[in-house]
């Protein structure tokens, strides 16, 4: 008699075992880094509110709209990683870029900054660059598995 019942059990000898896990690794590889994109729009947003909370705003008009339209480039690019991370993670490079701009652009656009607008642009953009680069680093890992 033919044995006719279902065996519950490993998946390796299945025929398409490997077509499934290629499929799988495609749907979820670029959600390496997902635990990244909360912290990424957290700090575009503090930076664009920055000028407010830290009290610059009316000492340093050009840091105003310089950190408001960052922190907009930042929250939006933490967006794009969740809507479409797979075209998106490859602009983690450019998180980086922002991420030194800010640490340094106290002195290039401010005048006469003090201590706690350095510090704030300081924090603000290792906060960036250090998110950045984990970005970078797990999509350079996913890209080189594929």
């Amino acid at each position: 008699m033919a044995d006719v019942s279902h065996h519950r059990g490993d998946l390796a000898g299945h025929p398409d075992a490997t077509e499934m896990q290629a499929r799988y690794e495609r749907v979820l590889g670029g959600r390496d880094v997902v635990l990244v994109d909360g912290p990424v729009f957290l700090v575009g947003l503090y930076c664009a509110a920055s000028p407010w909370i830290v009290h610059f705003a009316a000492s340093q008009p050009a840091l105003v709209v310089h950190n408001f339209i960052l922190g907009a480039a930042i929250a939006l690019l933490a967006i794009g990683f969740t809507v479409a991370p797979e075209r998106m993670y490859g602009l983690s490079g450019a998180m980086c870029a922002i991420g030194v701009w800010m640490i340094i652009s106290p002195w290039i656009v401010g005048s006469s900054p003090d201590a706690g607008v350095i510090w704030n642009n300081v924090v603000i953009g290792a906060l960036t660059f250090l998110l950045g680069a984990m970005c970078v680093a797990v999509a350079s890992k996913s890209r080189r598995v594929t």
